[in-house]
This record gives structure tokens, sequence and C-alpha cells, in this order.
């Protein structure tokens, strides 16, 4: 399935989008796309039936904004480096193990809303990336097998991220991962059943129309399977919460000087295989 949540900031609903690509309306049945629907597999099967019965009232999608695909989530973990080819282009060697950073919560919004370059920000890139959205609480997880058991969708997020911040300013990478709106997510979540397997994805993103990003989930470091189990040794992953999975080659900050940071005035797309695609105006904070 496709779950998706539209309408404005604060107030969006559930709706579905079916196999027709028709947008339909899931209001009737649950309150919001979240982890509890995720951890709920009578609920999920109600939602199931009812779009397969082609009865849930259509949404009329013209005009309707698409807010973040997840609604209250709990954290946001990011995987650094963690395609080859990503490392190697910013002359970095493979890491031992994954590279966790957090963002907040709140960077998270919907996937055609305005990004904000930071004031006083001269590197902020691009970075297109596969989420994981975990649908049963994961601790201590002893196999990848595992970690893939307890993902419940997948969904599209550019991590934007200020390079100066992150890596010139002293202290962790906080600082260029966690600006206001540095996390578009979705359009929408499609239930993990629909992804069998998710290292077989192509990663594309453009920047005023040129492309960038151009590559595959098989060239991760650790797949998502691995990083879920890795991540579950540090922390409780609720349903809900969102695992971002690094990015393949083509940010700015790996492209010859001068490189192309991106400016107010810029307009970034995205997609991924089945996940939907992305488009972001930057302005000004």
């Amino acid at each position: 399935m496709k779950l998706l949540r539209v309408g404005p900031v604060g107030s969006e609903r559930p709706a579905l989008l079916d196999q027709d690509g028709t947008l339909r309306d899931l209001s009737g049945l649950i309150t919001d796309v979240d982890g509890a629907l995720l951890a709920d597999d009578s609920v999920l099967s109600r939602v199931r039936d009812a779009a397969e019965s082609g009865e849930l009232p259509v949404l009329d999608a013209e005009g309707l904004r698409i807010g973040s695909a997840v609604g209250r989530i709990g954290k946001v973990v990011g995987i650094g480096l963690n395609y080859h080819g990503h490392a190697a282009e910013v002359g970095a060697e493979a890491p031992a193990e994954p590279i966790l950073f957090l963002k907040a919560s709140d960077t998270v919004v919907g996937p055609d809303d305005t990004v904000l370059v930071p004031r006083g920000s001269v590197k902020t890139d691009w970075e297109a990336e596969l989420g994981v959205v975990i649908g049963s609480t994961a601790r201590y997880l002893a196999s990848a097998e595992e970690g893939l058991a307890h993902v419940g969708g997948y969904v599209l997020v550019n991590d934007v991220t200020e390079r100066a911040f992150q890596i010139e300013r002293g202290g962790t990478w906080d600082k260029g991962k966690n600006c206001e709106t540095f996390t578009p997510l979705g359009p929408w979540l499609v239930t993990a059943d629909e992804v069998p397997d998710p290292q077989v994805l192509d990663v594309k993103l453009w920047v005023n129309g040129e492309l960038k990003q151009d590559g595959h989930t098989s060239d991760q470091i650790f797949p998502v399977g691995e990083v879920v189990r890795y991540v579950s040794q540090f922390m409780t992953l609720y349903p809900g919460d969102v695992l971002i999975t690094g990015t393949p080659a083509g940010v700015a900050a790996g492209q010859p000087e001068p490189k192309p940071f991106l400016r107010a005035g810029d307009v970034v797309e995205l997609e991924i295989d089945g996940l939907g695609r992305q488009r972001q105006e930057f302005k000004s904070a």
C-alpha cells in the first residue's frame, strides 16, 4: 500500500494512493499514518480490505498539499557514509561500523514543501536517501533478517545538510543536520510487503534539472537489515521511528571546485523506484 498524509501543516489527514493512482480518504478508518498504525496488523488489514473494495472516498488531489508521509515521528536516525561511491568521492575510507547521527523530528516536512537555506550558510547540500520506517519495537536484534522483519515501510527522504556547520564548526554533525526544514519526507509510505528487497532500488536527484545523483541501493556498505540490527544495539527503535540509510555519490561536497552548494532559488527533485518523487524550492531563512 501507498499511504499518505495530506492537507495543511498540522492538519494533515490520512490517505491512500490506490493501484489506479486515485487518491482516497482514510480518515474514516484511521486517525493518522504513524507508528501506531504500522504496529497494528488488524488495522492495517482493514485498510487493505477497504483499499481492495474500491469504496474509499475519492479525494481531489488538485492543489492538495502532501505532508510528511509519517506522522508523530519519535526519532530520525541517520547513517553516514553508507555508500561506497559517496565515501570515495569525499575522500573517506569505508567505515568499519555504521556512523550514526540524529535528526530532530521537527526538521521533517512534506516532500514538496519549501526548504530554508540557513542564515550564514555557505555549504547547504543535498542527499537523496532511502528511509526505513520501523513497524515493531526493535531492541538487541540478533541478525539482519530480524532487522528486515521489523521494518514497517519505506519512504523517500532528502537529508539536507549544511557541510560547514557539520564539519567546520566543531563538535558533532548535529549542527549541520538539524536546521529547520532539513528533512523532506514522502510523498508516501510504501508498506514493507511491496519492497521485498530494499537493495535493488535506483536513487536519483536533480538540481535545477541537472542530474546530480544516479545511484543504487546495492552500493550500500551496510544494507538495510544490518542497519536496523546495528542501531538496535545502541537504542530502542519504536514503531514510527525513521532510519535514513545514507546517500549515493553525487553530492555537492564531492564535486570539483567551485562546489555547487545550494542557494536560494535552486530547485531540487529526487526519486526512488516505487517511492515517488519530491520537489523542493530553496529559499532564504
